[in-house]
């Protein structure tokens, strides 16, 4: 995902939690913040030392990333998401980790459902 699509100042981060809708399962929380003015939408992802060493928190943090770039069609684009990976995440697969992400981006009406 190119860097365009990340949100990675304390400054950004802190207006999408200070603005926000959150929405949360067992495995991920996430806070979103509409932007008309954006042509894509932006990613933003906290991993806590909860999780694991920083070995484990880089594990955990790409395969978020590459649920996001798979999903990505489905995406709503003028948005700012932030995506907090809860303990219980740690030593997932990539297949279970993208299915909670579809699961809990559909509760917060990101993800466009298909028929």
């Amino acid at each position: 995902m190119r860097k365009t699509f990340r949100i990675k100042k304390p400054t950004e981060f802190q207006i999408v939690f200070n603005k926000h809708r959150s929405v949360a399962n067992k495995y991920f929380i996430v806070y979103q913040l509409d932007k008309q003015e954006q042509k894509h939408f932006r990613l933003g992802i906290s991993v806590s030392k909860k999780i694991g060493k920083a070995h484990d928190r880089v594990w955990v943090k790409r395969r978020i990333r590459q649920s996001m770039l798979e999903l990505k069609p489905q995406i709503s684009q003028e948005i700012d998401i932030l995506v907090i990976a809860r303990p219980a995440v740690a030593k997932q697969s990539q297949q279970f980790i993208k299915e909670q992400m579809i699961h809990v981006l559909k509760l917060a009406h990101i993800l466009k459902v298909e028929n």
